[in-house]
């Protein structure tokens, strides 16, 4: 048997070879955008024209809007510019200070997805979700120290105490302690780890608070299915006040009482 391709079989090949490269040629090629007009154009479709109005003339629309003043706002942006600024690069220009707090105020204050803040910022969802936990962690750290104090000497502990006697007739108290449970899609794999006794799944922020409603103490993280109880023998401040490392001051008698 021949092992060469017959002239028909050669026309018949080269034929459906020619016709599908036709088709190629002729096939009209989707191209994928590497960036929306929305996002590229942010000057024109993001919140920022809208908040420097609100800041000018509509001061109460602004606190609002981010759940602050401008005052406040201001000063927290000075505090975390320098963390959150990024460099230019020859491909484009970088998304700025002033957009990455705004974006992450706006998402704090709202509860909106990265798929709805995008509309309103003109960023998109993946830049979104490293700027704003990026910007959190800046915050954090610019804020904590001033703002996030657990008491550690006995005239530190002994100002709460004097909050909660003052402002509500209440002696002796070094805070008072709560938790809630943030709701959260459950992670795959995990079973019944975060499930709550209200039928959601869930981790906890767990906080100390002074008699201003002043947090003075967080800690977040821990699965929804363990208690308040359980929560708090896991925290840093119980075991510094197991060990007696807070500093609370000697025991004294509560008003009216011999004990």
């Amino acid at each position: 048997m021949s092992s060469k391709i017959s002239k028909r079989k050669a026309a018949v090949l080269l034929a459906t070879v020619l016709m599908v490269d036709d088709d190629d040629e002729q096939r009209e090629v989707k191209k994928r955008k590497w960036c929306k007009k929305l996002l590229m154009d942010k000057k024109k479709y993001s919140h920022m024209n809208l908040l420097q109005v609100l800041q000018q003339e509509e001061p109460c629309d602004f606190k609002n809007y981010l759940r602050m003043d401008s005052d406040t706002y201001t000063s927290l942006m000075g505090l975390v510019c320098n963390k959150i600024t990024k460099q230019d690069t020859i491909m484009r220009k970088a998304i700025s200070a002033e957009e990455r707090l705004v974006a992450t105020l706006r998402y704090l204050a709202a509860g909106s997805s990265y798929e709805d803040l995008k509309f309103r910022t003109g960023i998109s969802p993946q830049a979104l979700s490293e700027i704003i936990p990026e910007t959190c962690k800046a915050i954090y750290h610019a804020l904590k120290n001033d703002y996030l104090k657990v008491p550690s000497t006995e005239a530190e502990c002994k100002e709460v105490s004097n909050g909660f006697q003052n402002l509500w007739q209440f002696n002796n108290c070094l805070g008072a302690i709560d938790g809630k449970h943030i709701n959260i899609t459950k992670p795959a794999n995990s079973g019944l780890y975060f499930y709550n006794y209200k039928g959601t799944y869930s981790v906890v922020l767990f906080a100390v608070v002074n008699a201003n409603y002043e947090f003075i103490y967080v800690h977040t993280g821990t699965n929804g299915r363990v208690s308040d109880g359980g929560i708090w023998f896991q925290t840093s401040i119980c075991k510094r006040l197991l060990a007696k490392k807070l500093n609370i001051p000697s025991p004294t008698k509560l008003p009216g009482t011999d004990d």
